[in-house]
Protein backbone atom coordinates (compact mmCIF):
# COMPACT_ATOMS: atom_id res chain seq x y z
CA UNK A 1 0.00 0.00 0.00
CA UNK A 2 1.15 3.52 -0.87
CA UNK A 3 1.92 6.09 1.80
CA UNK A 4 0.04 9.20 2.05
CA UNK A 5 2.18 10.99 0.06
CA UNK A 6 3.46 8.15 -2.55
CA UNK A 7 6.97 7.38 -1.50
CA UNK A 8 5.89 3.34 -0.68
CA UNK A 9 5.22 2.20 2.73
CA UNK A 10 4.48 4.29 5.55
CA UNK A 11 6.98 5.60 7.51
CA UNK A 12 9.85 5.93 4.58
CA UNK A 13 10.84 9.29 3.79
CA UNK A 14 10.97 10.84 0.62
CA UNK A 15 13.95 11.27 -1.58
CA UNK A 16 16.72 13.44 -0.27
CA UNK A 17 19.28 15.42 -2.97
CA UNK A 18 22.75 14.85 -1.82
CA UNK A 19 23.98 18.01 -0.87
CA UNK A 20 27.58 18.51 -2.39
CA UNK A 21 30.19 19.73 0.44
CA UNK A 22 31.87 23.29 0.67
CA UNK A 23 35.06 23.35 -1.02
CA UNK A 24 36.17 26.57 1.23
CA UNK A 25 35.01 27.67 4.47
CA UNK A 26 35.52 30.98 5.87
CA UNK A 27 35.37 31.87 9.51
CA UNK A 28 35.90 34.68 11.42
CA UNK A 29 34.70 38.60 12.03
CA UNK A 30 35.99 41.95 12.13
CA UNK A 31 39.59 43.25 10.59
CA UNK A 32 40.61 39.24 9.78
CA UNK A 33 38.87 36.05 8.48
CA UNK A 34 39.95 32.57 7.93
CA UNK A 35 40.03 30.65 4.51
CA UNK A 36 40.48 27.68 4.47
CA UNK A 37 40.07 24.77 1.77
CA UNK A 38 37.85 22.00 2.71
CA UNK A 39 37.90 20.26 -0.44
CA UNK A 40 40.25 19.36 -3.53
CA UNK A 41 38.51 21.77 -5.56
CA UNK A 42 38.91 24.48 -2.56
CA UNK A 43 42.65 23.50 -1.99
CA UNK A 44 43.81 23.96 -6.15
CA UNK A 45 41.57 27.21 -6.21
CA UNK A 46 43.57 28.66 -3.34
CA UNK A 47 46.74 27.30 -4.76
CA UNK A 48 45.79 29.02 -8.59
CA UNK A 49 43.95 32.22 -7.01
CA UNK A 50 45.70 33.68 -4.11
CA UNK A 51 49.28 34.68 -3.61
CA UNK A 52 52.18 31.93 -2.25
CA UNK A 53 53.26 34.30 0.03
CA UNK A 54 49.86 35.07 1.63
CA UNK A 55 50.18 34.89 5.30
CA UNK A 56 48.75 31.44 7.32
CA UNK A 57 47.19 30.96 10.44
CA UNK A 58 47.59 26.78 10.81
CA UNK A 59 45.46 25.51 7.99
CA UNK A 60 43.67 28.69 7.01
CA UNK A 61 44.96 31.51 5.27
CA UNK A 62 44.14 35.08 6.57
CA UNK A 63 42.49 37.55 5.03
CA UNK A 64 41.72 41.42 5.75
CA UNK A 65 37.92 42.01 5.80
CA UNK A 66 38.04 44.31 2.90
CA UNK A 67 39.19 41.35 0.36
CA UNK A 68 37.38 38.55 1.58
CA UNK A 69 33.84 39.20 -0.15
CA UNK A 70 35.66 39.59 -3.65
CA UNK A 71 37.72 36.16 -2.98
CA UNK A 72 34.55 34.25 -2.30
CA UNK A 73 32.54 35.88 -5.21
CA UNK A 74 35.05 34.85 -7.72
CA UNK A 75 35.52 31.58 -5.86
CA UNK A 76 31.29 30.96 -6.40
CA UNK A 77 31.44 32.32 -10.27
CA UNK A 78 33.79 29.71 -10.64
CA UNK A 79 31.14 27.30 -9.21
CA UNK A 80 33.08 26.09 -5.92
CA UNK A 81 30.62 26.42 -2.82
CA UNK A 82 31.39 28.15 0.52
CA UNK A 83 30.32 28.41 3.81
Amino acid sequence: MSGQFGFGAAGTSPPQKRRRRPDLLVCGEGTVYLLHASSRRGAAWIEDHLPGDAPRLGSGIAVEHRYIADIVRGAVADGLRGR
